[in-house]
């Protein structure tokens, strides 16, 4: 029986680029960020600050090599790498990846997430990049520059197909025309056809995705406590960020358990493994927290995600995220935990699969 194919959403913000420099200033990266961050209730752990591979710059090759070798230590099948598309050849933070695949290094699976939405600056809420579809031309001019990536020994595949997700499927309405011909021309290149996986973050949206034309959809659900949560706790949360600026703080332990349902059981469902969350980095008093997230708790969560998928035929899992520092989540190493939340993954995978890693 396979073994359960964990996959890390990564983030390649961390090195200077040039629309960074031009519009936030010079030398702004996401450890910009990160490092300012201050407390901003009693007990609310910030900053983040990095530990085994510190305030890393992605230009250099050796940090891409040390992340590759931390993550499959602990059972971290490949990397997530988000692409940014906004319009026809316009891209933002390309240069890690394209690194990776021109230089052959690390040799450490890969796959590719469209984040196909809007830039904001949060504060004043303009829109700096807007994220635009250019039709048939613009879709083969986009599949032909990460032909390279899609050839490439490392690419992640399932049954086959290469696999590539859609941040934002719902708002993509020229998905059936995206489909048609990247998948044409995947067969015209002697690759096999796509294995498309749309994010979800309602669970009501599975199955219209599936009928509109996704191989699978991949569940992220933030969001889905809302639902469930006691009134008054959402009453004294307003209450608190109006009077004290507070930010809108939740239980990781209360938040975690509608991570996870029966629908990430079917086949064509892909759950995700949520590693934390903290916007108060990029987003202040607005930003949502679950707080109290240690490695013991998050243990919980992984456990449970592998109860889940544990018996089905697709055991595809991602992790969010493997480096989104300024989001709270991260698996990577820092000062408070350590290697505490790698650890919670690996040991777990170890009950399942002993000889795994």
């Amino acid at each position: 029986m396979d073994k359960i194919k964990l996959i890390a959403y990564y983030l390649p913000q961390f090195h200077r680029l040039k629309f960074n420099d031009e519009y936030w200033g010079k030398g702004f990266t996401e450890w910009t960020n990160t490092a300012k961050s201050k407390p901003l209730f009693k007990g609310h752990y910030q900053p983040h600050i990095p530990a085994d591979l510190g305030f890393y710059d992605l230009s250099l090759s050796s940090i891409r090599e040390e992340q590759a070798a931390l993550a499959q230590k602990y059972g971290i099948y490949g990397f997530c790498y988000w692409h940014y598309w906004f319009r026809k050849g316009y891209q933002v933070m390309e240069m890690p990846f394209q690194e990776v695949l021109k230089s052959g290094t690390p040799d450490f699976p890969f796959c590719l997430a469209w984040a196909n939405h809007d830039w904001h600056n949060l504060q004043t809420k303009e829109v700096i990049l807007r994220q635009e579809y250019g039709g048939k031309d613009d879709y083969e001019e986009h599949f032909y520059s990460l032909l390279p990536a899609f050839q490439d020994h490392r690419y992640i595949t399932y049954k086959g197909k290469p696999i590539f997700v859609i941040f934002d499927p719902v708002g993509f309405n020229d998905f059936d025309e995206f489909k048609r011909i990247w998948n044409c021309l995947a067969l015209q290149q002697g690759l096999n056809s796509f294995y498309f996986i749309g994010i979800v973050k309602e669970d009501d949206d599975i199955d219209t995705l599936i009928q509109r034309g996704y191989n699978a959809v991949n569940t992220i659900r933030l969001g889905a406590f809302f639902k469930h949560i006691n009134p008054f706790r959402q009453k004294l949360n307003v209450v608190l960020h109006k009077l004290y600026k507070h930010p809108y703080v939740y239980e990781f332990s209360d938040v975690m358990k509608y991570f996870i349902n029966e629908n990430d059981e079917k086949e064509n469902v892909i759950p995700t493994i949520i590693s934390g969350w903290d916007h108060t980095p990029r987003s202040g008093k607005e930003a949502l927290v679950f707080d109290h997230c240690t490695p013991a708790i998050f243990s919980e969560h992984v456990k449970d995600t592998f109860e889940h998928i544990k018996n089905k035929d697709n055991k595809l899992c991602f992790i969010r995220a493997w480096n989104e520092w300024a989001e709270g989540n991260h698996l990577e190493p820092d000062l408070k935990y350590g290697t505490g939340f790698l650890e919670a993954v690996s040991q777990n995978l170890h009950q399942l699969y002993p000889t795994c890693i």
